[in-house]
């Protein structure tokens, strides 16, 4: 299959790159970048010498649909939605990796302050929330924090136990993305730790909508995210209160049956790490109750840039395609 990649200059269309070079099906046919165009791809992302022979290109939507099966979108919120449109006419199959088509357009207007241009539905890839991924032409894919943060209280808001969900949430670095930042600048981030936006990070607007869609009747739903001197990995610490109090095997169970049949999803018993799913699509979720409480801490691990971005979308394609799910994701993580 055939697969162009607009914009792909920063670290989601890197790691596109990264993970569909080791893909059996995947020949990637067009990456696109208006600042970088003739340039090698490989002078940008050096990690991919010797793997990729191809130059950025400087390409309208329709030039990259007509060399394309599939065309994956990494620009900046905004600019998609007047992509997307032309992309969907000219019949391929689209994955959109930035925020335009994960929130109904009137909650994306409010949130991200910008008028929409092309309010159409999109299914929200988190597949093992979203199976009907597999039957779209178009997906959104979600954001970094909200992956992690719906994987971990899913199972709970979907037996409908949820009472209060509170997320906090620890990213990499490379979550700020490739352009550096006062927050990304060495001296402000090493040996540190930064929370931003506080109570008004526009990733809670995903998590309230994949949660009260398994729950509609959740509404206390609170997240901060922090980051921290990693280059990779978002772990996030949910404090779950539930409705009644649950033993640890219900729990398990009620996990277990969630998860049974997603590969990505490794439960575990302790305490999740960000070392065992660094450069892995996994997700690692783990839990402890407090005892003679109704509090529940749930702790997910995964990479942002792979089940949090690049990896997840690539899980999408292969669903679009009739592909098997882990095909060129069945990799380990890196440790140490």
């Amino acid at each position: 299959m055939d697969i162009g990649i607009i914009g792909g200059s920063g670290y989601t269309g890197g790691e596109l790159l990264r993970l569909l070079a080791g893909h059996p099906d995947a020949n990637v046919v067009a990456v696109t970048s208006r600042s970088r165009k003739g340039q090698k791809i490989s002078d940008t992302h050096t990690h991919i010498r010797k793997i990729f022979d191809l130059n950025f290109e400087d390409l309208n939507a329709e030039e990259v649909a007509s060399r394309s099966d599939i065309v994956f979108t990494a620009v900046p919120h905004g600019t998609a939605m007047h992509i997307v449109p032309a992309l969907l006419d000219a019949g391929v199959k689209v994955i959109d990796l930035s925020a335009d088509y994960r929130l109904r357009s009137d909650v994306f207007e409010r949130v991200y302050k910008i008028k929409h241009a092309d309010p159409r539905q999109a299914v929200y890839g988190i597949p093992e929330l979203h199976p009907e991924v597999a039957d779209q032409n178009f997906i959104a894919n979600p954001g970094c924090y909200p992956t992690g943060a719906s994987l971990a209280a899913a199972p709970l808001a979907s037996a409908g136990l949820i009472e209060l969900a509170v997320f906090d949430s620890k990213s990499g670095i490379s979550g700020a993305g490739a352009e550096p930042t006062r927050v990304s600048h060495y001296p402000n981030m090493a040996e540190n730790i930064q929370a931003y936006k506080l109570t008004t990070h526009r990733h809670r607007a995903e998590i309230i909508q994949e949660l009260s869609r398994l729950d509609g009747s959740l509404s206390k739903i609170s997240f901060t995210p922090h980051v921290i001197p990693s280059i990779r990995g978002i772990l996030t610490t949910a404090h779950i209160f539930v409705k009644n109090e649950l033993s640890e095997e219900e729990i398990g169970r009620i996990y277990h049956n969630f998860y049974k049949d997603k590969p990505f999803i490794r439960l575990i018993r302790g305490i999740p790490v960000l070392g065992s799913v660094r450069g892995s699509n996994f997700c690692d979720i783990g839990f402890e109750i407090e005892k003679d409480s109704r509090r529940i801490v749930i702790i997910s691990a995964l990479d942002n840039l792979v089940k949090g971005a690049s990896g997840q979308a690539i899980q999408n394609m292969n669903l679009m395609l009739g592909l098997p799910e882990t095909k060129g994701l069945w990799t380990p993580g890196i440790a140490p």
